[in-house]
C-alpha cells in the first residue's frame, strides 16, 4: 500500500508497504541482474550501502539457474539471502534488447537465447509463472519496450497488444497467488505505461491501464534513444493521469541529475545499472561530480573517493590505492567502486527524502542539479 506523506510541487514523499518491508520513497533500486550485483557484491553487502530494494532479471534467472530451481531452493529471498523487497522485471525489456533474436506475436515472444541460441518462448502467462517461481515482492507486467522514436502506427498497435497482455498477466497472477504452494502469495503486479514519444498514446494507454487499479505503475520505454528533454516532457504529460495513490516507477533511469528531475516530476522509484557499470570502469559518483579513478592524477592522492563519505570504500581506502587496483585489473578495485557508487545513489535518495521532509526540496534541487553529474 502506498501512503503519500508530503508533496512539494509535483515531488512526492511517501512509503510503500509490502510483505517484505516498507520502502521509503523516493527510492533507488539496486540492480542484481542474476541475483547479485556485478562487482562481487552480495545481498549481505547491500544493507551496508543503504539499499532498500533489490531488482532481479526474470529473463536471465529463467536461463540460469532456472526459475524452477530457484523455487525449489525457496525463492529469491532465500536463494540470495536478501530479506527486503525484491522487484523482478518481466522479461519484456529483452523484447527490445534482443531485437535481432526475436519474433513477436499476439501470444507472446520467441527469443533465441543469448547464451547458446536455443529457442525460448515467453508470453504474459509464462512471465507471471517465472516470476511466481522466483517469489519476488513485485512482479512487472509483460510488455513490449519500443525503441524511440518508433513509428506512430507501430506504437499504437504495440501498446494495444501490451494492454491485452496486461489483462492476461493479471488473470494469471491472480490464479498463481491463489495456489496453496506458491512461493509468495502476496506477490504484487505492477503495470507498465508505453507509447514511445507520443503524448496522445501515452495518455490513452495510462487511462486504460489505470482502470485495472493495480498496486503500482511504471513508465517504460524511456531512456532508450530519446533525449533527456523528451523523457522529462513525457513525465510531465503523464503526471495528471498517474494514480495519486500508487507508486510511480521510472524504468532504467539514470544519472543523479535524471533522478532529481524525475522526483521533481512526481516519480517515486528508479532503477539503473549506471552506478555499478560506471563503477567497474573507474567512475565514482560524488556530490561534487564524477571522478574517473583511472586518471593518472590519482596515483598519489591520499583522499577517499569522496571526503566525508561513510561507504565501506571511503572509510578505509584512498583514491591512490583504488587507482592502483583498477589499473592492475584487481577485482577488489571494482568491488570498492561499486560499493561506493551504490552507497552514493542510495544516500543521495536519502538526502532527497530529507529535503522533502523539511520542505526544501526546491532549494536542494537548484543547489545540486548542476554539480552531481559534472565531470571533475
Amino acid at each position: 500500500m502506498y501512503t503519500l506523506l508530503k508533496q512539494e510541487g509535483e515531488a512526492r514523499r511517501g512509503t510503500y508497504t509490502t510483505v517484505h518491508g516498507t520502502i521509503q520513497m523516493p527510492a533507488f533500486m539496486n540492480v542484481a541482474t542474476a541475483g547479485a550485483i556485478k562487482g562481487a557484491v552480495s545481498a549481505l553487502d547491500l544493507k551496508e550501502v543503504h539499499c532498500q530494494v533489490q531488482l532481479c532479471n526474470t529473463y536471465h534467472l529463467h536461463l540460469r539457474p532456472g526459475d524452477r530451481q530457484v523455487r525449489q531452493l525457496g525463492g529469491l529471498h532465500t536463494f540470495t539471502q536478501w530479506n527486503g523487497p525484491i522487484l523482478t522485471d518481466s522479461g519484456g525489456f529483452q523484447v527490445f534488447s534482443l531485437a535481432k533474436l526475436r519474433n513477436i506475436t499476439e501470444k507472446g515472444v520467441t527469443f533465441a537465447s543469448h547464451i547458446d541460441g536455443h529457442k525460448i518462448f515467453m508470453g504474459p502467462e509464462e512471465s507471471m509463472q517465472i516470476q511466481s517461481h522466483l517469489g519476488s515482492t513485485i512482479a512487472m507486467a509483460f510488455d513490449e519496450c519500443m525503441q524511440n522514436p518508433a513509428e506512430y502506427e507501430y506504437a499504437r498497435r504495440s501498446i494495444a497488444r501490451t494492454t491485452r497482455w496486461l489483462y492476461r498477466c493479471k488473470k494469471e497472477m491472480d490464479r498463481l497467488n491463489a495456489l496453496p504452494d506458491t512461493v509468495n502469495p502476496h506477490q504484487l503486479l505492477w503495470g507498465i505505461n508505453q507509447g514511445s514519444v507520443y503524448d496522445d498514446l501515452r495518455i490513452a494507454h495510462m487511462k486504460q491501464i489505470a482502470e485495472l487499479n493495480l498496486p503500482g505503475y511504471a513508465i517504460g520505454g524511456l531512456a532508450v534513444g530519446e533525449s533527456a528533454d523528451v523523457m522529462y516532457h513525457i513525465l510531465e504529460v503523464l503526471g495528471p493521469y498517474l494514480p495519486k495513490d500508487k507508486p510511480r516507477y521510472l524504468m532504467g533511469v539514470g544519472t543523479p541529475a535524471n533522478l532529481l528531475e524525475g522526483v521533481r516530476r512526481g516519480v517515486d522509484i528508479f532503477d539503473c545499472v549506471m552506478p555499478t557499470r560506471n563503477a567497474r570502469h573507474g567512475h565514482a559518483f560524488t556530490m561534487e561530480g564524477v571522478r574517473n579513478l583511472m586518471n593518472a592524477k590519482y596515483e598519489l592522492d591520499q583522499h577517499p573517493l569522496e571526503d566525508g563519505c561513510q561507504c565501506p570504500a571511503c572509510q578505509h581506502f584512498t583514491r591512490a590505492y583504488i587507482h592502483h587496483l583498477l589499473k592492475s585489473g584487481e577485482m577488489l578495485g571494482m568491488r570498492l567502486m561499486v560499493l561506493h557508487n551504490l552507497y552514493f545513489y542510495n544516500t543521495f535518495l536519502e538526502k532527497i527524502r530529507a529535503a522533502l521532509d523539511a520542505g526544501n526540496f526546491t532549494f536542494f534541487y537548484h543547489d545540486t542539479i548542476d554539480t552531481v553529474s559534472r565531470r571533475i
